[in-house]
Protein backbone atom coordinates (compact mmCIF):
# COMPACT_ATOMS: atom_id res chain seq x y z
CA UNK A 1 0.00 0.00 0.00
CA UNK A 2 2.47 2.54 1.00
CA UNK A 3 5.05 1.42 -2.00
CA UNK A 4 1.71 2.38 -4.27
CA UNK A 5 1.25 5.51 -2.80
CA UNK A 6 5.07 6.69 -3.22
CA UNK A 7 5.05 5.41 -6.85
CA UNK A 8 1.66 7.40 -7.62
CA UNK A 9 3.33 10.66 -5.61
CA UNK A 10 6.15 10.82 -7.77
CA UNK A 11 4.19 10.00 -11.08
CA UNK A 12 2.38 13.25 -10.15
CA UNK A 13 5.35 15.00 -9.49
CA UNK A 14 6.40 14.56 -12.80
CA UNK A 15 2.96 15.43 -14.31
CA UNK A 16 3.19 18.26 -12.36
CA UNK A 17 6.54 18.97 -13.52
CA UNK A 18 6.04 18.72 -17.09
CA UNK A 19 2.78 20.79 -17.23
CA UNK A 20 4.84 23.06 -14.97
CA UNK A 21 7.18 23.31 -17.67
CA UNK A 22 5.05 23.87 -20.24
CA UNK A 23 3.19 26.76 -18.48
CA UNK A 24 6.60 28.35 -18.45
CA UNK A 25 7.73 27.70 -14.76
CA UNK A 26 11.25 27.60 -16.33
CA UNK A 27 12.49 30.34 -17.27
CA UNK A 28 15.49 31.71 -19.43
CA UNK A 29 18.42 33.82 -17.33
CA UNK A 30 18.43 36.56 -20.39
CA UNK A 31 15.17 37.95 -21.93
CA UNK A 32 14.59 36.62 -25.46
CA UNK A 33 16.53 38.52 -28.13
CA UNK A 34 18.56 39.82 -25.34
CA UNK A 35 22.80 39.81 -25.89
CA UNK A 36 24.97 39.38 -23.12
CA UNK A 37 28.32 41.38 -22.90
CA UNK A 38 31.01 41.11 -20.18
CA UNK A 39 31.40 45.46 -20.99
CA UNK A 40 28.04 45.69 -19.88
CA UNK A 41 26.65 46.37 -23.56
CA UNK A 42 23.29 45.60 -24.25
CA UNK A 43 22.35 46.81 -27.71
CA UNK A 44 25.87 44.61 -29.41
CA UNK A 45 24.49 42.00 -31.79
CA UNK A 46 25.32 38.31 -31.21
CA UNK A 47 27.74 38.26 -34.14
CA UNK A 48 29.79 41.09 -32.89
CA UNK A 49 30.07 38.87 -29.41
CA UNK A 50 32.98 37.20 -29.61
CA UNK A 51 35.70 39.10 -31.32
CA UNK A 52 35.10 42.35 -30.83
CA UNK A 53 38.18 44.45 -30.13
CA UNK A 54 39.23 45.66 -33.51
CA UNK A 55 35.66 47.17 -33.74
CA UNK A 56 36.15 49.46 -31.07
CA UNK A 57 37.71 52.88 -31.99
CA UNK A 58 40.84 54.10 -30.66
CA UNK A 59 41.39 57.29 -28.78
CA UNK A 60 44.19 59.60 -28.04
CA UNK A 61 45.13 60.06 -24.43
CA UNK A 62 47.25 62.77 -24.63
CA UNK A 63 47.70 65.87 -27.61
CA UNK A 64 50.71 63.98 -28.86
CA UNK A 65 48.98 61.01 -29.98
CA UNK A 66 46.27 62.90 -31.63
CA UNK A 67 48.79 64.67 -33.54
CA UNK A 68 50.37 61.02 -34.43
CA UNK A 69 46.94 59.73 -35.30
CA UNK A 70 45.89 62.44 -37.77
CA UNK A 71 49.49 62.63 -39.53
CA UNK A 72 49.01 58.51 -39.91
CA UNK A 73 45.46 59.96 -41.27
CA UNK A 74 47.29 62.22 -43.72
CA UNK A 75 50.66 61.32 -44.73
CA UNK A 76 52.30 58.22 -45.95
CA UNK A 77 55.37 58.09 -44.21
CA UNK A 78 55.77 58.69 -40.16
CA UNK A 79 58.45 58.53 -37.93
CA UNK A 80 57.22 58.66 -34.03
CA UNK A 81 59.29 59.27 -31.60
CA UNK A 82 59.23 58.64 -27.97
CA UNK A 83 60.37 56.17 -24.53
CA UNK A 84 58.77 53.37 -23.42
CA UNK A 85 54.89 53.29 -23.13
CA UNK A 86 53.63 56.01 -25.41
CA UNK A 87 51.56 53.92 -27.22
CA UNK A 88 53.42 54.27 -30.27
CA UNK A 89 53.73 50.69 -31.79
CA UNK A 90 50.02 50.12 -30.63
CA UNK A 91 48.32 53.23 -32.37
CA UNK A 92 50.19 52.41 -35.42
CA UNK A 93 49.03 48.84 -35.26
CA UNK A 94 45.42 50.05 -34.61
CA UNK A 95 45.46 51.97 -37.46
CA UNK A 96 46.55 49.72 -39.85
CA UNK A 97 44.14 47.41 -39.35
CA UNK A 98 41.31 50.42 -39.29
CA UNK A 99 42.81 50.95 -42.45
CA UNK A 100 42.60 46.87 -43.42
CA UNK A 101 39.06 46.74 -42.17
CA UNK A 102 38.16 49.64 -44.01
CA UNK A 103 39.36 48.43 -47.58
CA UNK A 104 42.10 51.07 -47.77
CA UNK A 105 44.73 48.83 -47.94
CA UNK A 106 45.48 45.19 -48.90
CA UNK A 107 47.63 43.87 -46.29
CA UNK A 108 49.49 44.63 -43.44
CA UNK A 109 53.41 44.29 -43.11
CA UNK A 110 54.72 44.32 -40.12
CA UNK A 111 58.89 44.39 -39.34
CA UNK A 112 61.52 44.48 -36.55
CA UNK A 113 64.59 44.15 -35.77
CA UNK A 114 66.04 40.41 -34.46
CA UNK A 115 68.02 41.94 -31.56
CA UNK A 116 67.73 40.77 -27.77
CA UNK A 117 67.65 43.19 -25.54
CA UNK A 118 71.16 43.33 -23.83
CA UNK A 119 72.10 39.42 -23.38
CA UNK A 120 72.24 36.47 -26.16
CA UNK A 121 69.64 33.82 -26.04
CA UNK A 122 72.15 31.51 -28.27
CA UNK A 123 70.36 29.45 -31.32
CA UNK A 124 66.79 28.74 -30.75
CA UNK A 125 65.15 25.61 -31.87
CA UNK A 126 62.32 25.09 -34.40
CA UNK A 127 61.81 26.72 -37.79
CA UNK A 128 62.23 29.85 -39.05
CA UNK A 129 58.93 31.39 -37.29
CA UNK A 130 59.55 29.34 -34.20
CA UNK A 131 63.10 31.17 -33.93
CA UNK A 132 61.65 34.79 -34.96
CA UNK A 133 58.75 34.47 -32.00
CA UNK A 134 60.40 35.70 -29.36
CA UNK A 135 61.37 38.99 -31.12
CA UNK A 136 57.92 39.54 -32.64
CA UNK A 137 55.56 38.80 -30.27
CA UNK A 138 54.92 42.74 -28.85
CA UNK A 139 53.34 42.66 -32.39
CA UNK A 140 50.97 39.72 -32.10
CA UNK A 141 50.24 40.79 -28.93
CA UNK A 142 48.78 43.82 -30.44
CA UNK A 143 47.17 42.51 -33.08
CA UNK A 144 45.12 39.99 -31.14
CA UNK A 145 44.22 42.76 -29.31
CA UNK A 146 42.69 44.20 -32.10
CA UNK A 147 41.68 41.30 -33.91
CA UNK A 148 40.93 38.46 -31.83
CA UNK A 149 43.26 35.61 -31.83
CA UNK A 150 41.07 33.59 -34.44
CA UNK A 151 40.69 36.34 -37.06
CA UNK A 152 44.42 37.07 -36.60
CA UNK A 153 45.27 33.25 -37.14
CA UNK A 154 43.22 33.17 -40.20
CA UNK A 155 45.27 36.31 -41.80
CA UNK A 156 48.24 35.38 -41.20
CA UNK A 157 47.42 32.09 -43.05
CA UNK A 158 46.00 33.54 -45.93
CA UNK A 159 49.00 36.12 -46.13
CA UNK A 160 47.25 39.10 -45.26
CA UNK A 161 48.98 39.63 -42.49
CA UNK A 162 53.11 39.38 -42.72
CA UNK A 163 55.45 39.72 -39.88
CA UNK A 164 59.21 39.76 -40.74
CA UNK A 165 62.44 40.30 -39.04
CA UNK A 166 64.41 43.45 -41.18
CA UNK A 167 66.55 41.22 -42.59
CA UNK A 168 64.15 39.65 -45.09
CA UNK A 169 63.05 43.44 -46.27
CA UNK A 170 65.57 43.98 -49.15
CA UNK A 171 64.42 43.94 -52.73
CA UNK A 172 60.71 43.83 -52.03
CA UNK A 173 58.50 46.77 -53.07
CA UNK A 174 55.67 47.20 -50.96
CA UNK A 175 52.21 48.39 -52.54
CA UNK A 176 49.14 48.84 -51.27
CA UNK A 177 50.14 48.27 -47.87
CA UNK A 178 50.37 49.70 -44.22
CA UNK A 179 54.27 48.93 -43.07
CA UNK A 180 54.82 49.46 -39.21
CA UNK A 181 58.68 49.18 -38.41
CA UNK A 182 58.99 48.73 -34.89
CA UNK A 183 62.29 49.29 -32.75
CA UNK A 184 63.84 51.33 -35.07
CA UNK A 185 66.34 52.48 -32.65
CA UNK A 186 67.55 49.32 -33.11
CA UNK A 187 68.27 49.82 -36.72
CA UNK A 188 71.70 51.45 -38.29
CA UNK A 189 71.31 54.12 -40.66
CA UNK A 190 71.62 51.81 -43.59
CA UNK A 191 69.29 49.30 -42.55
CA UNK A 192 66.18 52.63 -42.14
CA UNK A 193 67.19 53.72 -45.59
CA UNK A 194 66.92 50.44 -46.78
CA UNK A 195 63.66 50.02 -45.25
CA UNK A 196 62.29 53.62 -46.20
CA UNK A 197 62.90 52.77 -49.65
CA UNK A 198 60.98 49.98 -49.76
CA UNK A 199 57.99 52.35 -50.27
CA UNK A 200 55.21 51.69 -53.05
CA UNK A 201 52.03 52.90 -53.99
CA UNK A 202 49.28 53.35 -52.12
CA UNK A 203 51.26 52.69 -49.28
CA UNK A 204 51.66 54.10 -45.18
CA UNK A 205 55.06 53.40 -43.46
CA UNK A 206 55.12 54.26 -39.79
CA UNK A 207 58.64 53.69 -38.05
CA UNK A 208 58.47 53.61 -34.07
CA UNK A 209 61.33 53.65 -31.69
CA UNK A 210 62.97 55.13 -28.35
CA UNK A 211 66.38 56.33 -29.41
CA UNK A 212 67.55 56.59 -25.91
CA UNK A 213 66.95 52.82 -25.43
CA UNK A 214 68.81 51.22 -28.50
CA UNK A 215 70.26 47.71 -27.59
CA UNK A 216 73.12 48.55 -30.44
CA UNK A 217 76.32 50.02 -29.76
CA UNK A 218 76.64 53.80 -29.06
CA UNK A 219 76.73 55.40 -32.45
CA UNK A 220 75.54 52.56 -34.60
CA UNK A 221 71.76 53.53 -34.38
CA UNK A 222 70.39 55.58 -37.31
CA UNK A 223 67.20 56.36 -36.41
CA UNK A 224 67.58 59.90 -34.65
CA UNK A 225 69.73 60.77 -37.27
CA UNK A 226 67.22 59.55 -40.39
CA UNK A 227 64.15 61.97 -37.85
CA UNK A 228 65.94 64.47 -37.69
CA UNK A 229 67.17 64.51 -42.10
CA UNK A 230 63.32 63.88 -42.71
CA UNK A 231 61.66 66.49 -40.51
CA UNK A 232 62.44 68.81 -43.26
CA UNK A 233 60.02 67.30 -45.87
CA UNK A 234 57.33 68.40 -45.81
CA UNK A 235 55.41 64.87 -46.72
CA UNK A 236 57.15 63.10 -43.92
CA UNK A 237 55.94 63.78 -40.67
CA UNK A 238 57.78 63.43 -37.43
CA UNK A 239 56.02 63.02 -34.24
CA UNK A 240 58.21 63.44 -30.91
CA UNK A 241 56.44 62.07 -28.23
CA UNK A 242 57.20 62.72 -24.20
CA UNK A 243 57.37 61.76 -20.14
CA UNK A 244 53.58 63.19 -20.30
CA UNK A 245 52.28 61.09 -23.05
CA UNK A 246 53.17 57.74 -21.17
CA UNK A 247 50.49 55.68 -20.67
CA UNK A 248 51.67 52.71 -18.13
CA UNK A 249 52.10 52.84 -14.94
CA UNK A 250 52.52 56.10 -13.69
CA UNK A 251 55.95 55.02 -12.08
CA UNK A 252 57.20 54.60 -15.53
CA UNK A 253 57.15 58.27 -16.49
CA UNK A 254 58.45 59.14 -13.10
CA UNK A 255 61.81 56.32 -13.33
CA UNK A 256 62.47 57.69 -17.10
CA UNK A 257 63.30 61.24 -15.62
CA UNK A 258 65.62 59.80 -13.47
CA UNK A 259 67.32 56.73 -15.01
Amino acid sequence: MAKRMSNRDRSRDHDGHERGHQRGNVRAIFSEGSVWSPLGNGDTSPHDDRDRSYVRKIRPCSDNQRVLLEAIDRKNLIVALGPAGTGKTYLAIAKAVEAFEAGKIGRIILSRPAIEAGESLGFLPGHLEDKLAPYLRPLYDALGERLGAKRLKQLLADGSIEIAPVAYMRGRTLNNAFIVIDEAQNCTYGQIKMLLTRLGWHSTMVLTGDPDQTDLLPGMSGFGDIANRLSTLDDVAVVRLGDRDIVRHPLVASMLTVL
